[in-house]
C-alpha cells in the first residue's frame, strides 16, 4: 500500500485530494492545524492518518514525518498544498504582517515539509518518491493586488526546479500543479460577494478535477514526471491577463 501525505488537508483543495487517494486505497496522512476538521476528513477511512500540525513549526513538522514513516515505513508522495491568500491591497497598503505571515505558510511552510519528505525518501530502501507543490495561476500571472501571495507563488516555482534538479540522484521527482478557480469554500465566498454586488461570478470548476490531476501525476513511475501541470476554469481570465 502505498502512502501520501497532504498538507492543508483539513478543506479545500488538500481535502479533495485527501479523499481522492483515500477512495483509492492508499494511506494518507492528513496535515492541518485543526485535529478536529481533519477527523472528519478521516472519518470512515481506515487508512487515514490525523496529524494535526502547524507546517510553520519546524519540530512540528519533522515530528508529524518521522510519524509517518514509523507508521508506515514509506513515503512514496507529498502533496505540498498548505497555503494562504492574504486581503487584496497595493504594495504600500499590505502589512507588513501579511507578507511574513504569506512567506511563513507558503514558502517557509512548503520548504519545511518538501525538506523532511526528501529526506525520507532520500534514505528509505528502496529510494525514491513525488513531491508534488501546488502552486497557483499566480505563480505565473498575478493578480491585481497580490504581491505577498504572488512572490510566494513564484517562490514555490523556483524550489520545484531544485527539487526536480537535486532529486535526480534518488529517484525522487518534483512536479508543482497550477490550478485555477477550483470550486472550494474559500472561491465560494469571492462567488458569493460577486452576486450579492451585482457582479459576473467568476467561472468556476470542480474541485474533484483537481485531485484526478494530483491523481495521474503521482500515478507515473519515477523514470516520468509531470514537471509543470496548470488546471483552470477554460473561461477564467488568465491567458492575457492584465
Amino acid at each position: 500500500m502505498k502512502t501520501l501525505i497532504v498538507t492543508g488537508a483539513s478543506s479545500g483543495i488538500g481535502r479533495a485530494v485527501a479523499e481522492k487517494f483515500l477512495t483509492e486505497g492508499w494511506t494518507v496522512g492528513l496535515v492541518a492545524r485543526r485535529a478536529e476538521a481533519l477527523e472528519t476528513v478521516a472519518a470512515g477511512h481506515d487508512t487515514a492518518l490525523v496529524l494535526p500540525c502547524d507546517v510553520t513549526d519546524p519540530q512540528a513538522v519533522a515530528a508529524t514525518f518521522k510519524q509517518v514513516q514509523s507508521q508506515t515505513g514509506r513515503l512514496d508522495c507529498l502533496f505540498n498544498n498548505a497555503g494562504i491568500f492574504t486581503p487584496a491591497a497595493p504594495i504600500d497598503e499590505v502589512p507588513v504582517d501579511d507578507w511574513l505571515q504569506a512567506v511563513n505558510v507558503n514558502l517557509t511552510g512548503m520548504f519545511l515539509c518538501a525538506r523532511a519528505a526528501f529526506g525520507l525518501m532520500r534514505h528509505q530502501s528502496p529510494h525514491g518518491g513525488r513531491i508534488i507543490n501546488n502552486g497557483s495561476i499566480s505563480a505565473q500571472t498575478p493578480r491585481e493586488g497580490s504581491a505577498p501571495y504572488t512572490a510566494t507563488k513564484h517562490g514555490v516555482t523556483g524550489l520545484t526546479k531544485t527539487l526536480a534538479l537535486d532529486g535526480r540522484p534518488f529517484d525522487i521527482a518534483a512536479s508543482q500543479i497550477d490550478i485555477g478557480n477550483a470550486q472550494t469554500e474559500l472561491l465560494q465566498g469571492i462567488i458569493d460577494r460577486a452576486v450579492a454586488a451585482g457582479d459576473t461570478p467568476p467561472p468556476v470548476m470542480e474541485v474533484d478535477l483537481v485531485a484526478d490531476a494530483v491523481w495521474h501525476m503521482a500515478g507515473l513511475p519515477l523514470h516520468a514526471t509531470t514537471l509543470f501541470q496548470t488546471i483552470m476554469a477554460t473561461k477564467m481570465p488568465f491567458v492575457g491577463r492584465g
